[in-house]
């Protein structure tokens, strides 16, 4: 099936044969669905913490800050920025000239709102000729979006999200002793994520670590921008940075495959590889030397305005995290000396229970010395704090109880391609679910002894999915990997926290940035 041509790509890509049939075998059988016990609420794998509770965990989090612990943040940044512009690509290919569906309205309506209407209008001054208000006065609105998201222009069509202007920062210039680099007072989301970093990550080094991944032909632009903006940063929140980049790496790419799952060749006869999906991204978060990681998707910031619920929150699930980090470290410690009593072994089990969300119906026919090896393999897992808010009909994955590989009930965060919808049980507990999942993730990276745990270990390789796509006018399947917090952390400890809504505000269409979070008015 595979040539002497195939091997050699292969080889360029650093992939085995192995892995190849391995993946072509999966397209034959498929994944299978995980087994749902129901979907995760408060009082059942879901914690409401009290103010008082809340206000404890931001004061561990600050003493945590003062140790001499890693701290970084890590943000999906790869791809570009297309679909967000989805309905203004329609709007340039349509055979009308003028807004006509309620989203261009409201675009061209509002267009003066967004953070890159001055750069754009000056983008169209160059290429046109005439400003915005010109060009929409005599109609010719396209040429006001084919600026906007065409190389000619600001481009934006082709650029990552992170590079494009979120938010605008009206008194921004009044702020005193600005460095020669700040010129341009509005940010992109870039920005915000090394804002929002100062405000609840900066170490005992006074060091804001923050790692991005992006596309390969989109990092020189990142460096590019962080040069010239770190700067005033550092002034501006009296932090130092500590930045770095790394792309998906092209090993992870999976193996296309035509509708009679044999391999999906292109015109050159070459094999065609699709990027594995985000869930590739756990080999860029298990490179990342840190004792504590933040996650979170590049696109939900806010500006500095709206940001105090999420700085708030933030430190709430780090100060959680770090708080059970301190007991499973205690409990492993105490299992590993073999100095331990049948009171002690029952103290762990209601931890495991009660906090960890982990329930094994076998757990009663164990002795003491088979619970304990049991309950130092669930305790010796990286340990991750979600948090889930309310459903409001948000598109994306949600929390539930699922049955693991060993039998055992636990958290997870599944897609709604992992359910059986034609499992009654498993459709009634994906519809009835109270939360979604909005990746709100702090993350404890190290064992009790203080050794980074290896994360490709813990991924469970049985919760990919596979996909229908099309490529030179031809259908063909392509295989995504366990996504990047549901089946690449399947054996992680988790521990769901409700948060409010308004931390969450991703911008999924441009459209989203005029919304009252995204608009910086004060």
């Amino acid at each position: 099936m595979l040539n002497n041509n195939d091997l050699l790509q292969l080889k360029l890509k650093n992939i085995t044969v192995e892995q190849v049939q391995e993946q072509l075998n999966r397209f034959v059988t498929g994944f299978p669905y995980l087994e749902i016990q129901a979907s995760a609420s408060v009082g059942n794998g879901i914690v409401k913490l009290t103010e008082n509770e809340q206000n404890n965990y931001i004061a561990a989090w600050d003493k945590y800050l003062i140790s001499d612990m890693r701290v970084a943040k890590f943000v999906p940044a790869s791809g570009a920025a297309s679909r967000m512009f989805k309905d203004l690509f329609s709007f340039l290919s349509a055979s009308y000239d003028v807004p006509t569906s309620a989203f261009e309205k409201n675009f061209f309506e509002h267009i003066t709102m967004f953070a890159f209407y001055d750069v754009l209008d000056k983008k169209c001054v160059e290429n046109e000729g005439k400003n915005i208000e010109m060009l929409v006065q005599e109609g010719n609105y396209k040429a006001v979006v084919e600026n906007l998201l065409e190389a000619k222009g600001l481009n934006y069509g082709a650029l990552a999200k992170g590079l494009l202007l979120f938010h605008k920062y009206p008194n921004l210039n009044k702020v005193q002793n600005l460095v020669k680099v700040a010129l341009e007072t509005n940010r992109t989301a870039f920005g915000e994520h090394l804002a929002e970093g100062a405000m609840y990550a900066t170490g005992w080094d006074n060091v804001v670590r923050l790692h991005f991944t992006v596309s390969p032909e989109h990092q020189p632009l990142f460096e590019e921008l962080a040069a010239k903006r770190i700067p005033y940063y550092e002034q501006h929140f009296g932090v130092r940075y500590d930045l770095s980049f790394s792309v998906q790496q092209p090993r992870t790419d999976t193996v296309a495959v035509d509708l009679a799952n044999a391999p999906f060749r292109d015109v050159k006869g070459k094999l065609v590889f699709r990027p594995g999906g985000h869930g590739a991204l756990i080999r860029n978060l298990n490179a990342l030397d840190a004792d504590v990681v933040f996650i979170k998707n590049i696109d939900n910031v806010v500006p500095d305005s709206f940001k105090q619920p999420t700085v708030h929150y933030k430190k709430v699930l780090a100060g959680l995290l770090v708080t059970v980090q301190k007991q499973i470290f205690d409990y492993v410690r105490l299992i590993d000396s073999g100095d331990y009593t049948h009171q002690q072994i029952e103290e762990i089990i209601h931890f495991v229970h009660d906090t960890l969300c982990i329930r094994h119906p076998e757990m009663k026919y164990y002795e003491d010395a088979e619970l304990a090896i049991y309950l130092r393999r669930k305790l010796m897992r990286p340990l991750r704090v979600c948090g889930m808010v309310r459903n409001a009909g948000e598109p994306g994955g949600g929390p539930f109880l699922a049955k693991g590989q060993d039998g055992s009930i636990q958290p997870q965060i599944l897609e709604s391609t992992q359910i059986d919808m034609n499992n009654e049980t498993a459709k009634k507990a994906f519809e009835s679910s109270s939360h979604f999942n909005p990746v709100d993730l702090v993350c404890g990276l190290k064992d009790a002894y203080g050794k980074k745990y290896n994360l490709p270990d813990f991924v469970d390789q049985n919760t990919g999915f596979i996909s229908q796509k099309s490529k030179d006018g031809r259908e063909l399947k392509a295989l995504e990997l366990p996504g990047l917090w549901n089946g690449s952390m399947s054996d992680w400890n988790t521990i769901f926290v409700e948060v409010p809504a308004e931390t969450f505000n991703p911008v999924k269409t441009v459209n989203d940035l005029l919304r009252k979070e995204h608009q910086n008015l004060s």
